[in-house]
């Protein structure tokens, strides 16, 4: 039931991204200064400009019970559909296994596909959603085996000139083994603008699956702003819970491409 109603919610969300993509009429795209949703977990709460192509990309070191895995590119590419509408596409993921063997195993992961439509604003709340599912392309071992979907609902509000509140509620349906495990996540997330360019956040994000210990992580990040459209980051995080990962360290590169608009 909860795969139909996700479904259902995935065909209205396209079928809405078609209509306005037919409605919206063509101009000159405005400069803007790029928004990715890495590194947090908590993704963006805005779109990327209509008719803009954007790459976001980075590796990870994870540690977790004696193990240690690295994967990436991590890329997500991010296509301006509409003024409030933009495809995802989350390329397979290559995991390479750096522990002894016995735990997860190397190779790629799954394709995802997503839409996200922005809400917002709202009464000074930026609010968008996403839905997605991933598709069992991935190596044995990695792969979920299953077609997982998933619903995300991230939302910020300026505070102050300098500083920005934002979170996500999730909720995700992996495969493991024959059957889904119902997953719940919410984050929350702090942000400082130090400079122009630079800026550095501290975040908490909680997973809570229907069977298996909630997982808490601790999370702080900072990210450059190269140019108008690149993006440097850091980030680090450390599990709180039994459950939760021991650490994690990552790094990446993002860029947009404007000006594929349609005519």
């Amino acid at each position: 039931m909860l795969l139909r109603i996700s479904s259902v919610a995935l065909m209205f969300v396209l079928v809405g991204a078609a209509v306005r993509g037919q409605d919206q009429p063509a101009s000159t795209p405005a400069p803007a200064t790029i928004n990715t949703d890495r590194p947090a977990v908590t993704n963006s709460s805005v779109v990327v400009p209509d008719g803009s192509i954007q790459l976001e990309d980075g590796f990870l070191e994870t540690g977790s019970q004696g193990q240690s895995v690295l994967d990436g590119p991590e890329t997500l590419v991010r296509f301006g559909l509409a003024a409030k509408t933009e495809l995802r596409f989350t390329l397979p993921d290559y995991f390479q296994n750096l522990s002894a063997p016995g735990g997860m195993g190397s190779g790629f992961g799954d394709f995802a596909f997503g839409v996200k439509q922005r809400l917002g604003p709202a009464h000074g709340f930026d609010v968008s959603a996403i839905v997605f599912v991933s598709f069992p392309t991935g190596a044995r071992g990695v792969t979920s085996g299953g077609y997982d979907p998933g619903v995300q609902l991230p939302w910020s509000r300026a505070l102050s000139a300098k500083w920005t509140a934002a979170g996500m509620f999730s909720v995700y349906w992996p495969t493991e083994g024959r059957t889904r495990n119902v997953t719940g996540q919410s984050t929350f997330v702090v942000d400082r603008q130090l400079t122009g360019p630079l800026d550095a956040f501290v975040e908490y994000a909680g997973s809570f699956p229907e069977r298996g210990g909630p997982q808490h992580l601790l999370h702080f990040g900072t990210s450059l702003k190269i140019a108008r459209r690149q993006q440097i980051d850091f980030h680090v995080g450390w599990g709180l819970s039994s459950a939760a990962v021991d650490h994690i360290v990552g790094i990446g590169y993002s860029f947009v491409f404007q000006g594929f608009r349609r005519q």
